[in-house]
């Protein structure tokens, strides 16, 4: 039978491997893009999975004064596409990670 203080010990050790995977998985994140796109695809944007903004293309056909705020509703609209497409390559990506860790799903990491 194990002593109370090996077991701590074990405990700590297991945290401090998941902490690590986890910074490990979370630097992937930054890695992997998605491309978030709005106006039939006359607006992109190109993020990292935790969200960082990698690029902006936007056809030469909204570069008019006139299309100012059409523009700008459609930049917005390829952000937040690209984000909802951050979000679940994140998820994804989380869940992979907490399963190789005998982790059960959803567990929400105190860190």
């Amino acid at each position: 039978m194990k002593s109370m203080e090996e077991m701590i010990q074990a405990a700590q050790q297991a945290a401090e491997t998941i902490q690590k995977q986890m910074n490990e998985t979370q630097g992937k994140l930054d890695k992997l893009e998605v491309e978030g796109l709005s106006g039939g695809g006359l607006v992109k944007i190109r993020c990292s999975a935790k969200g960082r903004v990698i690029g902006v293309s936007i056809d030469d056909s909204l570069m008019q004064i006139s299309e100012k705020q059409m523009l700008e509703d459609l930049v917005a609209a390829a952000y937040n596409d690209a984000r909802v497409k951050a979000d679940s390559v994140a998820g994804e990506e989380m869940a992979k990670a907490q399963q190789g860790l005998g982790l059960p799903p959803g567990f929400k990491m105190p860190f």
